[in-house]
Order: structure tokens, then C-alpha cells, then sequence
């Protein structure tokens, strides 16, 4: 058999670099007799900048890529993220509001949550359940200016700017990695008689050759679809928005506080994100156009503007469009070539996946690759079926924040009717009626969303769990009680300790006077 010597990577962006900084850092790619990593780039595609949510996961890919954190900071506007506030997603009114923190309830071997949430007589199930919901209203930082690099107090992502993210990554995986790098147009691809990937034909460069070839060409899929044929799943009459107006909105004063969570606000046809980074917030609206069109969405957007950024002269005029389907590759990984980003798959952007699905597929990418070609079939298998499930579970729990709405508009009765829910969560709905969302529900070990995801969106938009009437230890009512009292004794240590969003990070980029710095210091235990 074949040593395994090369990776081609095709396409930049985000996709292409996570990949190639991946590869690079655990096959030693400066190292003489590591695995040569090259990425090829077209000069003519830009990376789209609109403002990115992430997951706590990105942390240890940077670490694992050897990032300094202050450094992406830094270079990438970046923020930090805690979690999701949904806004007007259940009845539109002025109540209307539901976190999805980062942090998760007690353990369920602990407190059954439903009890847990029983005993707090009336407060928010986030707020019973987690001391994060609490400082993600009061724009707390999840850490303090002493604690360490990618340490947390809570835990926490980024909200961070994709162009920045590319080109940091691009840097490192050159200057520190030893990728090689290959600015040029991919204008064609042979296959061998056995139907694997031989090369891909550059304009500039010729002939490039490789073991194994990594698409990250986004929603041209030059290689797994022009080449491989590998067929797309369709999921838009599951999920129906597939437009979306994205614009930057300047902050009317450099010390604006910085929100803790990503911000979703639900509109007549779909919902409006606004994701805040250091200099600037992302706003978009993700809508159907079959519920609207885009002139109404331009309107809709230039009122959200209106009102939570006044004075700021942009509106849904300025905006750019961005058209989608939401579909994904349930075999992402034939024969000797891998689909990772967009290529592999695209859905709405709800709930910040796209990233963290080229961090999984990277990982898993890496962590499988053999040493000889001739066993690149042995673990293709499996990177397909994972991927395929994880997908399949996207889909359901994105699905999930729609069908519990009470909203009247036609795009909101149109979500909930059962014929557009998958079959799995359709099942899942009926079980819950009973009893509260487990890890029993979730059979991988690496679940995409956890129990607990999917119970903060559940008891946030309302639902209900019947109240057991076996008398259990994890429903006890003291136990409630006493995990209640330390949730809350954390929320208020918490909030007295941590600084502020905008004052970590000034004080990260040097922006603070070092006596301001050492009067912010707290203590949280």
C-alpha cells in the first residue's frame, strides 16, 4: 500500500484554514517528514464577513492549532458569547423572552430539571436552572482580566469576524505551520480509472496531486459535487428560510456595552439576528421567500434598526442579500475526497452551527487519517454515518424552535403544522409531554445538542412536562430547594466578581489605564 504523504485542501475561508490549521498542527506539517498540507486559494473569492457566532468548542480548536486567545481577540473584533436570547419567538409580546445559555442545569443524576424549574415558583427556566442567564442579562464577561487563556468562570464562544478569523489563520498555518500555500483558480480534476481523485488543474500552477483532497470550495463543491457526484439532502421543506439581508452596524459611541449573547428576535417571516463585536454589531434578517418578499424584509429590517439602533443612518435599504437552501451531503467523505464546510452542507444559521461543523469534520478528519491510502475506505464509512446523524439532529433541533410558537403570522402557522416536522422530533414532542429530555433521548456520545439544549428551548417557549406523581430522590423537594439557594448564591458571587464585556476586552487590547484595570479585579469562587 500507499504511505499517506499529501493533503490538498480547495478553498479558503474559515472552512479552509480550520482544516488546514488542523492537519498541519497534528501531522507535523513544518517538520521534514510530516504530512505536507497544501491549500490552494482562489484570489478572486472574498470570504463573507457578516458577523459569526460560534461555540464553545472554538476554544480548544485554537489551542489546538496553537492560537494565542488575546492575539485572535485582537485580530478578529472578536467578542465573547454565553449563549441566545430569543425575543418575540413564542407570542410576540413584550415578555416574550428566553435564554439558551452555554452553562448546563445540574446533573440529571442530581435533580430531575423540571422539579428543579417547579420549585423556583414562577422564575424563568433558565434562570432556575443556571447562574448564566443571570449575568448574560447584566453583560457580564465569563471570565476575569487574571484568569487564563481559554479558561472560563462560565463557559463561553465568541462572536467573532469571519474575514479577520481567515486571514489570522491563514497567517499562522503558513508562517507557523508549514502549509503550503497556492494562490490560483482550480479549473478542473482527473480521476484515475478507479474513479478516486488523482489531481486538480490549477490555471497558474499545473498539475497538483494528492493523497486525499479536501473540499472547502463552499456551495460550488468543485470536488465532491462536480467530481464525486455526492447527491445533496434537501431539508428547506423542514426549514423554510432561505434568504437573509445582512448589514454592519457602527456603534454611536466606542464604549458601547457589549451583550453577552447572541440576540434573536423573531419578525413576521423569520427571525433577525444581531451579534455584537468589539467596533460594530452584525444584524441580519433570516427570512422564507415564500412568506415574504424582499422589500417587506428590507422594511422590516430598516424598523429592527430603527429601533435598536437609532441615529446610526443605516436601514434594510443598505443591506445585503444572501440566498441559501438548507440542504446537507449525507456522504460527505467519498473515496478519497472530503467535503468540509458549506460544500458539506448549509442550514439556516440559527443556533451558530456552521462553524462548529467544520471544526467536527476537521477534527474527525485528522484524528482518522491513516497512515496508508488503501485504508481511506475503512474510516470514510463512519466519518459518513457521524456526519450524516449530526445533520439529521441539526435539523430536529432547529425545527424544535419553531413548532411551539403561538404566533399567528402565516410563516409561523406554517411551521407548526406536524407534515414539516421530522419524523424523530415529532417523536421526541410525544415523549416529552411525559417526562423532561434526557441523555437517554440522545444515543451518540458526542451529541451535536445536548438534553439540555433542547430542554432550555422547550421550557423557554412554554411547553409542558406532566409532574410525576412517583416520589423519587432526584424530585425532592428539599433538594430543589438547596440547589436553587446555590445556583443563586453562585449568580450573585458571579455578578458581583466579573467585569463587564467591553471591560474585559479593553482591557485585553490594552484600551484601560492600568489603576482602572487593578479596580476591576474581583474575586469569584
Amino acid at each position: 500500500m500507499t504511505l499517506l504523504r499529501h493533503v490538498v485542501i480547495v478553498g479558503g475561508g474559515s472552512a479552509g484554514w480550520l482544516t488546514a490549521g488542523v492537519l498541519a498542527a497534528d501531522h507535523r506539517t513544518h517538520a521534514a517528514d510530516g504530512l505536507k498540507v497544501t491549500l490552494i486559494e482562489s484570489p478572486d473569492v472574498p470570504t463573507v464577513g457578516v458577523g459569526e457566532g460560534t461555540w464553545p468548542s472554538l476554544r480548544d480548536t485554537l489551542q489546538r492549532i496553537g492560537l494565542n486567545e488575546g492575539d485572535f481577540i485582537r485580530r478578529c473584533d472578536a467578542s465573547y458569547k454565553q449563549g441566545s436570547l430569543f425575543t418575540g419567538w413564542r407570542n410576540g409580546t413584550a415578555t416574550d423572552t428566553y435564554f439558551h445559555p452555554f452553562d448546563a442545569p445540574p446533573s440529571e443524576d442530581d435533580v430531575d430539571m423540571v422539579s428543579l424549574w417547579n420549585a423556583s415558583k414562577g422564575a424563568a427556566f433558565s434562570d432556575a436552572v443556571s447562574a448564566q442567564s443571570h449575568t448574560c442579562r447584566a453583560g457580564r464577561a465569563p471570565k476575569q482580566f487574571q484568569t487564563p487563556e481559554y479558561a472560563a468562570v462560565t463557559n463561553y464562544a465568541y462572536h467573532l469576524d469571519a474575514a479577520g478569523l481567515a486571514s489570522m489563520l491563514k497567517e499562522h498555518c503558513i508562517k507557523r505551520l508549514g502549509v503550503t500555500y497556492v494562490s490560483d483558480h482550480v479549473v478542473g480534476a482527473s480521476l484515475s480509472a478507479d474513479g478516486w481523485l488523482h489531481s486538480v488543474s490549477t490555471r497558474d500552477n499545473g498539475e497538483i496531486e494528492a493523497d486525499v483532497f479536501v473540499d472547502c470550495s463552499g456551495r460550488a463543491a468543485l470536488l465532491i459535487g462536480d467530481k464525486m457526484n455526492a447527491p445533496l439532502t434537501d431539508v428547506s421543506e423542514i426549514l423554510f428560510n432561505d434568504r437573509a439581508l445582512a448589514i454592519h452596524v457602527p456603534y454611536s459611541e466606542s464604549s458601547t456595552e457589549i451583550p453577552s449573547q447572541t440576540n434573536a428576535t423573531a419578525a413576521s417571516a423569520g427571525w433577525i439576528w444581531d451579534i455584537a463585536l468589539q467596533s460594530r454589531r452584525g444584524v441580519g434578517y433570516v427570512y422564507s421567500s415564500r412568506h415574504t418578499d424582499e422589500a417587506e424584509a428590507r422594511s422590516a429590517l430598516s424598523d429592527y434598526l430603527a429601533n435598536t439602533a437609532p441615529g446610526c443612518n443605516v436601514s434594510g435599504v443598505d443591506a445585503r442579500l444572501l440566498k441559501f437552501r438548507s440542504e446537507y451531503r449525507a456522504t460527505p467523505w467519498v473515496k478519497n475526497v472530503v467535503a468540509i464546510g458549506m460544500s458539506q452542507g448549509f442550514v439556516e444559521p440559527l443556533e451558530a452551527s456552521a462553524i462548529v461543523m467544520v471544526e467536527l469534520s476537521a477534527a474527525m478528519l485528522s484524528d482518522s487519517l491513516p497512515s496508508q491510502t488503501g485504508d481511506l475506505h475503512l474510516v470514510s464509512q463512519r466519518f459518513n454515518q457521524r456526519f450524516a446523524y449530526r445533520w439529521a439532529r441539526i435539523v430536529d433541533f432547529l425545527k424544535l424552535h419553531y413548532i411551539l410558537s403561538d404566533r399567528p403570522e402565516p410563516y409561523w402557522r406554517d411551521q407548526r403544522a406536524e407534515e414539516t416536522w421530522p419524523e424523530r422530533l415529532r417523536e421526541l414532542m410525544g415523549r416529552w409531554k411525559a417526562m423532561p429530555p434526557s441523555r437517554e433521548d440522545f444515543s451518540q456520545s458526542q451529541e451535536i445538542f445536548p438534553a439540555a439544549s433542547y430542554a432550555y428551548v422547550l421550557y423557554g417557549m412554554g411547553f409542558e412536562t406532566q409532574t410525576r406523581s412517583l416520589s423519587r430522590r432526584k424530585d425532592d423537594p428539599s433538594r430543589a430547594g438547596q440547589r436553587l439557594a446555590e445556583i443563586a448564591n453562585k449568580a450573585e458571587k458571579l455578578l458581583a466578581g466579573l467585569p463587564s464585556n467591553r471591560a474585559l476586552l479593553d482591557h485585553i487590547c490594552d484600551r484601560v489605564p492600568a489603576e482602572k484595570q487593578q479596580a476591576a479585579k474581583g474575586v469569584v469562587s
